[in-house]
C-alpha cells in the first residue's frame, strides 16, 4: 500500500488522517519524548502558545534611512529557543518584558 490511513482520537478529528509510507518511520522508544499532560496546553486547533519568557538583546538595524529596533526573545528556556522580533511589537504585545 502505498498510504495508510489512522484512527485518531475525537479531540484530532480536524486533521488529515491519512499518511504516504514514505511519512512513516519506525519509532525507537525514548524516555526524554514523554511528556506530562500538566507540562503543555494545546489550543483546540491544535497549536501551542508559547509566551515570551525575556528580552536578551536589543539592536537597531538602518533600513531605507529609517531606525528599526529589534529585539531577540528567549520563548523556552529548555531548548533555548530565540527569535529576533520587532521591538514596538512586543512592547505592544507583551509589555511586561519592558517593566
Amino acid at each position: 500500500p502505498g498510504a495508510y490511513e489512522i484512527a485518531l482520537p475525537p479531540q484530532l478529528a480536524n486533521l488529515y488522517n491519512v499518511f504516504h509510507v514514505s511519512q512513516l518511520r519506525k519509532y525507537i522508544p525514548d524516555p526524554t519524548h514523554v511528556l506530562e499532560v500538566d507540562d503543555i496546553q494545546v489550543d483546540e486547533d491544535l497549536t501551542i502558545k508559547a509566551g515570551p519568557i525575556k528580552v536578551l538583546e536589543v539592536q537597531t538595524k538602518n533600513l531605507r534611512g529609517k531606525e528599526i529596533r529589534t529585539v531577540k526573545v528567549l520563548w523556552n528556556e529548555e531548548t533555548q529557543e530565540m527569535t529576533w522580533e520587532l521591538e514596538e511589537f512586543m512592547r505592544n504585545e507583551y509589555p511586561f518584558l519592558f517593566a
